[in-house]
């Protein structure tokens, strides 16, 4: 216990690039609306995180990368994260003793507005809860993108995002949707989701929708590639201070693509007067409820471990996808 009763927390905080350490500070005591809650998992976002952790974020991306509960500045020393499923000690008698997903740093116990957590469904464990903002960023494209029934679909990048979105687009009456990745590791994770696989040189062309989300010039060249006429390419790669060349000549005028953004700290015009952040936080939660995306996330570590860690997970020849973050001691 510290300051007056407050609990001590641990905390994962980037402090230089390629380094990063756990910090205690103080939990503080809940006051009327908030809530104390023990994380249980957590999960590293890998593309978002990798460029923190290596200290890529651009300067006039400072304002706008800020996730919602951060703690210090870019570029360092910060508290960064946006993935942590907890249990509920304290609070309103509604949430004591639920599971809940927050936007929360790295941290084994902290206190929030209790309008800033959302309850996790009950078919839902708290292991696959962790995906909720990846899913998020999932049906936020799909918003975006408006895929139809039948319609031809390609996903240029197997991580976790565009795995999420390939699994969502497949679930519509129709579809034929196609995985596309430069490693064939990923095809068995394209089998155990129900969706095609295929490597660049292989994947179906004339698509009626391209979504990309392998962050790689020549990722966006695939993608670009596959469009049949007048089809959409959605892009949801960020590249922080990378310069991505875009081939715009050849037949991207001739064959009228359309290159649209898709970023999910804004709710898609589709959806926008009529949803808020937290009723798609809990649209995001209840489409976790299967089974097939534990396929996703790789086997837990102990909180304790992570900077240790972070290299390795980090590293692009790592292989991980949603590497899961354990606090609780088993």
């Amino acid at each position: 216990m510290v300051n007056g009763g407050a609990e001590e927390a641990s905390a994962l905080w980037y402090i230089a690039p390629g380094q990063a350490e756990i910090r205690p500070e103080p939990a503080a005591t809940p006051g009327p609306g908030e809530v104390l809650v023990r994380a249980l998992y957590g999960a590293l976002s890998r593309g978002t995180e990798r460029l923190v952790f290596f200290g890529r974020v651009p300067p006039s991306e400072f304002d706008r990368m800020r996730a919602p509960l951060m703690g210090g500045a870019f570029p360092f020393p910060v508290k960064y994260g946006y993935i942590n499923v907890g249990r509920v000690e304290r609070g309103p008698r509604e949430l004591v003793g639920r599971t809940v997903f927050a936007l929360h740093p790295h941290q084994d116990l902290f206190t929030v507005p209790a309008d800033l957590v959302v309850p996790v469904p009950e078919k839902v464990p708290a292991t696959r809860a962790v995906l909720t903002a990846n899913m998020e960023t999932a049906l936020n494209a799909l918003w975006d993108a408006a895929p139809g029934p039948a319609d031809r679909i390609a996903v240029v990048g197997a991580g976790v995002v565009g795995a999420l979105v390939a699994r969502l687009c497949a679930r519509m009456p129709g579809t034929e949707v196609t995985l596309v990745d430069i490693e064939p590791a990923r095809a068995e994770l394209a089998h155990q989701l129900g969706l095609r696989f295929a490597l660049p040189d292989a994947a179906p062309e004339e698509c009626d929708l391209v979504f990309h989300a392998s962050a790689s010039a020549a990722g966006l060249a695939t993608a670009l590639r596959l469009a049949g006429m007048e089809a959409t390419v959605v892009e949801l790669s960020w590249y922080g201070e990378g310069d991505v060349p875009a081939p715009l000549g050849g037949a991207f005028h001739s064959r009228r693509l359309r290159l649209l953004s898709s970023q999910v700290s804004q709710i898609a015009p589709s959806h926008r007067l009529r949803w808020d952040f937290l009723r798609r936080r809990a649209a995001a939660l209840a489409l976790l409820d299967d089974p097939a995306l534990d396929a996703l996330l790789a086997p837990a570590i102990p909180f304790t471990e992570l900077p240790a860690r972070l290299p390795d997970i980090f590293a692009p020849s790592g292989g991980v996808l949603c590497q899961l973050i354990r606090y609780t001691r088993e």
